[in-house]
């Protein structure tokens, strides 16, 4: 179904999420037609913060919202759900778009799985009706079933599609871009060949494959990296774990999508202040690894941020010249160091992917950090 007709049918004025790659074609659509200007689409920290945003939108207008996300987003909108839209509590009717990663019988990456196993179970227990969109689904079916939900809608309750891969698909290819010139994968380059045997943690997406392909590439074992598979916006929450329990300088390799996600983890960090702890952001303003569609990073000065919350040494680099100085001036220091580095969008086309399992990288890992 095309993405277009697909917004056309459900008529909604306004839509908030956090992108998606299963909803490449709806993203791409909706940026096209308005951008991020915020009064009809908005794109979110995390999935709980488009929840209560929805929330808002429906006081102000009484009209119907539509939040998006990947069905990993639905632990994060849980507690909103719960305590704020149910009828049960304000009965805010909110229409849920769902892009199916996982889904039981199509192969996905590891992070994927038991979410796409349990995407379903979940909305039946929060007792939220759903509907399964899929590329052979047509727009009689899709009014069909708006039928079918608006009813529940209408009681001040909330409903779901649930979208399969490649089901909704847009004409237009939407490229996003920046102004910086600094590549991730040479940034990330000039991180390894600073941190030497220090244990590097590494945020999900792109970043870690790679930092997991660079490794290889200099013929180096990957026991050194913990490769944050997914748990998006946690990495750096795990390096401050590991920071407080080892004696080693640790490396986090974070992402501006990331951070957004769980902002308050740098508070947490700062509070800790651990003096062997270097916290880098690698900003390119945008959810590059679903699809490139913008962050809100790029109207955010994270350094300051990081400052404002503990951090002791703070900094932000756009060259390359410029992040070897930092990297130098972190390996030296006895204090929580924060680097945020701003990049280009764009990775190679050939860019492939662990070859190790989680459970083979945990376990590496974990026996690198005994070693040393």
């Amino acid at each position: 179904m095309l993405a277009e007709r697909f917004i056309d049918i459900i008529g909604a004025d306004f839509y908030t999420g956090v992108p998606d790659s299963a909803l490449r074609g709806l993203c791409d659509c909706l940026y096209d037609r308005y951008g991020t200007d915020g009064r009809h689409h908005l794109i979110g920290a995390n999935e709980g913060n488009c929840a209560a945003a929805a929330a808002g939108y429906h006081l102000a207008t009484g009209k119907l919202p539509v939040v998006y996300m990947q069905n990993s987003g639905e632990g994060n909108i849980i507690n909103p759900f719960a305590s704020l839209l149910s009828e049960k509590v304000y009965g805010i009717p909110v229409l849920f778009v769902i892009g199916w990663r996982g889904e039981p019988g199509i192969h996905d990456e590891p992070q994927h799985i038991l979410q796409g196993e349990k995407t379903l179970t979940l909305l039946e227990a929060l007792d939220i009706p759903y509907k399964i969109i899929s590329r052979e689904t047509s727009e009689e079916e899709l009014l069909l079933y708006l039928g079918e939900l608006k009813s529940c809608l209408m009681e001040g309750r909330q409903a779901a599609f649930v979208i399969r891969s490649g089901a909704l698909e847009y004409s237009r290819k939407v490229k996003y871009t920046n102004t910086y010139t600094l590549t991730r994968e040479e940034a990330i380059r000039l991180i390894t060949a600073v941190t030497g045997d220090d244990p590097v943690i590494a945020t999900t997406g792109k970043a870690g494959r790679e930092l997991f392909e660079i490794r290889e590439s200099l013929g180096r074992d990957h026991s050194r990296d913990f490769l944050t598979v997914g748990s998006m916006g946690h990495c750096s929450s795990i390096a401050l774990g590991v920071a407080l329990n080892t004696g080693r300088k640790v490396w986090c390799i974070d992402g501006d999508g990331a951070v957004l996600m769980h902002m308050g983890a740098m508070s947490v960090i700062g509070a800790q202040s651990p003096p062997n702890l270097v916290h880098i952001v690698i900003n390119n303003e945008a959810h590059e690894s679903v699809g490139g569609m913008p962050t809100s990073a790029g109207n955010t000065d994270l350094a300051a941020i990081a400052a404002a919350c503990g951090y002791r040494n703070t900094c932000r680099v756009q060259t390359a010249e410029e992040l070897s100085e930092a990297l130098a001036e972190a390996k030296g220091s006895g204090v929580l160091t924060f680097i945020e580095v701003c990049t280009a969008i764009g990775a190679r086309a050939d860019l492939g992917r662990p070859t190790t399992s989680p459970a083979e990288n945990k376990a590496a890992f974990m026996s690198h950090l005994k070693s040393i």
